[in-house]
């Protein structure tokens, strides 16, 4: 393995390690190379550069992501912000910021994609 593809798995262990074998073995029997792009690019490119930390990396992600209206990604981008500190209710806030960019449908999704994730993992309700 090159050094691209070992330092974005280094930022998946942290962010998503739970997650990711998963979406490799999905990717294995038809597009094998990109997990690897996955891996290589935002991962080892983008997330690993020190202008901005990762807490504030996933929450932009997690907005990016609302606003697309990509859930099963959202989802993964959720527990990710989760493990690299942010709390629910942040998450929640800049999830419902989307509102004024991508409208509401999209926010009532991103919202219920949270509760989700947050549920699994035995965060609800939230507190004040």
């Amino acid at each position: 393995m090159d050094d691209r593809f070992e330092k974005g798995m280094s930022i998946l262990k942290i962010t998503n390690e739970d997650n990711i074998n998963e979406l490799f073995d999905e990717l294995e029997d038809i597009a094998p190379d990109l997990s690897r792009f996955i891996v290589e690019f935002p991962y080892s490119e983008i997330y690993t550069r020190k202008e901005v930390d990762l807490k504030t990396r996933e929450l932009c992600t997690v907005a990016a992501l609302t606003t697309l209206g990509t859930i099963p990604q959202l989802k993964d981008h959720i527990h990710a912000a989760l493990a690299v500190g942010n709390t629910p209710a942040e998450i929640v806030e800049i999830i419902m910021q989307m509102t004024a960019y991508a409208g509401f449908p999209k926010a009532i999704n991103g919202v219920m994609a949270a509760k989700e994730v947050f549920n699994e993992k035995g965060l609800l309700p939230l507190k004040k």
